[in-house]
């Protein structure tokens, strides 16, 4: 009787680490994951606006509609880049993504504390090739370490209400997302 509870046991426990790695395998098998849906409207290194989702079709699934929402797709193969989104009148983020959809950085408008969001982008490696300048105080210069040279920044502005989509939208219509 003990024996065959330690087989039921045993394959249990087999099942479980199966499942397991099968279901944290899975993601990298996808090839219309968002990165690779993004890519086919968006330059490199510019910032696109995304249109608003319907039901009918969406190009990132679960897109809130009170948010306009705009998108980079950075390479930082060929150097940092430099990204400066005045914020909206109601609510303005940021967020980085690796090229596997794995979010690493966000900031919004109130921690910024300013009226524009800037800051540069720049791998481990671009970053220790920086010259130590102590003219520069951290507080002056905002640096995200990427940890992959592709990606994905992606910038949302609140509309709180429908009238207030158009201001959402000139919002991020000004970001720039440029080589430096």
């Amino acid at each position: 009787m003990i024996r065959w509870i330690l087989w039921i046991l045993g394959g249990a426990l087999m099942g479980g680490i199966v499942h397991l790695g099968i279901v944290l395998y899975l993601p990298n098998t996808a090839t219309q994951d968002a990165y690779a849906r993004i890519s086919a409207v968006s330059p490199v290194n510019s910032v696109v606006a995304l249109p608003a989702p319907t039901s009918a079709s969406t190009i990132v699934p679960f897109m809130d509609p009170a948010f306009a929402s705009a998108v980079c797709r950075y390479d930082l193969a060929s150097g940092p880049i430099k990204l400066r989104a005045p914020i909206s009148p109601a609510y303005t983020s940021v967020s980085f993504y690796t090229g596997k959809g794995v979010a690493y950085y966000a900031i919004n408008d109130r921690a910024a504390g300013r009226r524009v969001i800037e800051l540069e982008l720049m791998t481990k490696a671009q970053r220790a090739e920086l010259p130590e300048d102590e003219e520069i105080a951290a507080a002056d210069r905002l640096i995200v370490e990427s940890p992959s040279e592709q990606g994905l920044i992606v910038l949302r502005a609140l509309a709180p209400e429908p009238g207030m989509m158009p201001a959402a939208k000139t919002a991020l219509s000004a970001a720039r997302c440029e080589q430096s």
